[in-house]
């Protein structure tokens, strides 16, 4: 069907142009029947929650709005709906509104139908030319979304009142297709309003014209609920335009959590070096961002953004590939003492909560990360098992570990303390120097966390002692 190029041939053809609702419901509804697992592909944590929901919207037909707190994935859901659109649809060539061929609604197109009839040309427009998108500012405006008059084709002789006048915004130029609209309640009132008839009559008014333009268009949008009560919010009218308002959420289980950060993490070349980030160290990043979604310290109106995961997962990978590179090591795995690197990526992430501990940034995050720590500990290792280790530093031996030591320097010293082999291997096979060494830090950081070692920082050393 896409070899159609006129009008005639698309007749011909038996093509079938379905409205945008009836599109995405009839391709949903073949996915369901396929039993297809992956509808919205990217998104983890929400099969049992919002998921449903999107898809009972898309059912019914429905504008939606998605409310939660930042870095919940909200824009990817918007835009993981393309794919319950046709891969191509027919639209009148040249249109800037993507014109159904078979009844087109703006006015030039309409003329040339009359004009050539089946010779009418046809281009086949793209699921992703579809989509249009729109942060909202408080500086958007009416013409932005909807349009404005053109003083240009004013001045080459057209009539005020005359629908070719108009330069069309955004919204219009998504005919046929998925309009989004970031944190809508940063929209003025006034902009909000003219979205009315576009949502629910379905055409456009542009300054005191009203022209009648029957768009074809789904409106998802987003919002912070924390924006109704800082920076704005959505008024009356237009929320109740919105058949139905989708709570999204962060990740409820750790798994989630280590899933999204190792689905977005940077695939940067590491010049042959292979990445092996023990469990133990990815759960300790999960639990991070979750320690400080729980954390009294941090204000929780404002969320923990996934983002933190990410960029601290990111930030880790990238302080031990300095090492391995550093030290011709020949392959990068993250340690403990890498995780003070996560301050950076952590600090601007979280807002305090003035109202309890007067701490620092840095003294809250590294109170946020010890806890952190010390729940991974006790999920991996059994501190009745360590006593031999305690026993030997208590002798007046001390350990000391670095972000810059040598791999192959934990070996040695790993074999001379009783019982931290086997403590090591308890954690799972760590075959290889670097893994040892970060199983290694993880011990003696659990140890300390359960105050049976002091720990002293110097730097980029510790050492542990009795």
């Amino acid at each position: 069907m896409t070899d159609a190029r006129t009008l005639g041939e698309l007749r011909r053809s038996g093509y079938t142009i379905r409205p945008i609702r009836e599109e995405m419901r009839s391709n949903l509804m073949e996915k369901l029947e396929k039993n297809e697992r992956d509808i919205f592909p990217g998104l983890i944590g929400y099969d049992d929650t919002v998921i449903p929901e999107i898809e009972n919207a898309v059912l019914s037909g429905h504008h939606m709005v998605l409310l939660g707190a930042r870095g919940q994935g909200k824009t990817r859901l918007i835009r993981a709906l393309i794919g319950l659109l046709d891969p191509l649809l027919p639209v009148v060539a040249g249109c800037e509104i993507n014109d159904d061929p078979y009844g087109p609604v703006c006015v030039a197109c309409r003329r040339k139908l009359e004009a050539e009839g089946d010779a009418l040309r046809i281009s086949w427009l793209s699921r992703d030319a579809r989509y249009g998108e729109k942060l909202a500012t408080p500086d958007v405006t009416i013409a932005d979304l909807i349009g404005e008059v053109d003083p240009v084709r004013i001045a080459e002789g057209r009539y005020l009142a005359d629908q070719e006048a108009i330069h069309f915004g955004l919204i219009p130029r998504t005919h046929r297709g998925i309009f989004a609209i970031n944190e809508l309640p940063d929209l003025t009132e006034k902009v909000q309003v003219g979205l009315f008839n576009v949502m629910e009559e379905r055409d456009l008014q542009i300054k005191g014209f009203q022209v009648r333009l029957p768009l074809d268009v789904l409106v998802v949008a987003t919002a912070n609920p924390e924006d109704y009560t800082s920076r704005g919010r959505i008024v009356t009218p237009l929320k109740d335009r919105f058949d139905v308002q989708i709570r999204t959420h962060y990740p409820r289980r750790i798994e989630d959590e280590i899933a999204i950060m190792e689905q977005e993490v940077s695939t940067a070349d590491r010049a042959g070096r292979p990445v092996r980030v023990p469990g133990f160290l990815r759960e300790i990043v999960a639990r991070i961002t979750f320690e400080a979604r729980a954390a009294p310290e941090i204000s929780q109106s404002s969320g923990v953004s996934v983002r933190a995961s990410i960029n601290n997962y990111e930030t880790l990978i990238a302080n031990a590939e300095k090492r391995a590179i550093r030290l011709r090591e020949p392959e990068i795995v993250p340690r403990l003492t890498d995780l003070p690197s996560l301050a950076a990526s952590t600090g601007g992430k979280i807002e305090l909560d003035y109202g309890g501990d007067s701490l620092t940034e840095g003294a809250l995050v590294e109170r946020v990360v010890n806890r952190a720590v010390k729940a991974t500990f006790d999920r991996y290792v059994s501190l009745d098992e360590l006593g031999s280790i305690v026993e030997y530093i208590a002798q007046g031996w001390g350990v000391a570990v670095s972000d810059s030591m040598p791999s192959a320097d934990y070996a040695s010293g790993i074999g001379t303390i009783p019982g931290f082999r086997d403590a090591i291997e308890a954690l799972g096979p760590h075959e290889s120097p670097g893994l040892m060494a970060s199983a290694a830090e993880l011990i003696l950081e659990g140890l300390h966390l359960h105050e049976k070692l002091d720990r002293q920082r110097e730097g980029g050393r510790t050492v542990f002692k009795a």
